[in-house]
């Protein structure tokens, strides 16, 4: 059975060094030089803006923002945050979405919180209560991009983040939608670390494959 390589690169990671890293390893995994890989990590604070973003999303005090090639709006990236970024072959991108999503909602439910897509809205998300008067509430991002036949940047998954982050950008969204996160939805501490493994295993599964450990070094 062919696996899933996961690279586990640590906190605080600059997203150019993980966007760097990607270029290189998509390169090698278009020449069949690599199989199928996974990059793990939880970056340093960022903003990132993908090619549907509009110019009224942008922050408006001048946080620097990093133009990136994914599809998607833009979003932020940081500590207490899990960020995937599968390095795959596929074949139908559509399918390939709805994989990750997928992957983010059986994470949500192995911590006990029910997620789910919503219709017109990117990402995975909590179900509001009109009752209660909360909104759906995303949880999850998903942006790929695909070029020959291989995919790079991926999911994140607000763990345990501050989510204060977001009051700096407009996503898109309705004005009935927020965000939130695991902590936030269970009411106790959840990790990205501790997440980690079980996004491991959600991804694996779902590509039909089992998941092994690579360090960095061994990939230049």
């Amino acid at each position: 059975m062919k696996g899933l390589a996961i690279v586990r690169m640590g906190v605080d990671v600059p997203y150019e060094q993980a966007w760097n890293l990607q270029r290189r390893l998509h390169a090698r995994r278009v020449a069949e030089e690599l199989s199928d890989l996974c990059l793990m990590l939880e970056h340093a604070p960022v903003y990132t803006a993908g090619k549907t973003t509009l110019p009224g999303e942008r922050p408006t005090d001048g946080t620097p923002v990093i133009d990136v090639d994914r599809g998607g709006k833009i979003t932020w990236h940081g500590p207490g945050q899990l960020v995937g970024y599968p390095i795959i072959r596929i074949g139908d991108v559509i399918a390939y979405v709805r994989l990750l999503e997928e992957v983010l909602i059986q994470v949500c439910a192995d911590f006990g919180l029910v997620a789910r897509r919503v219709e017109g809205r990117g990402g995975v998300w909590v179900p509001g209560d009109a009752g209660h008067g909360l909104p759906d509430r995303r949880i999850g991002t998903i942006g790929i991009r695909l070029s020959r036949g291989v995919t790079m940047h991926g999911f994140a998954l607000n763990c345990v983040n501050d989510l204060s982050w977001y009051n700096r950008i407009a996503t898109g969204e309705a004005a009935d939608a927020g965000v939130t996160s695991l902590s936030a939805e269970t009411g106790r501490r959840i990790t990205a670390e501790e997440v980690l493994p079980f996004a491991e295993k959600r991804l694996a599964e779902a590509l039909g494959v089992e998941p092994y450990d690579v360090y960095e070094e061994d990939l230049s």
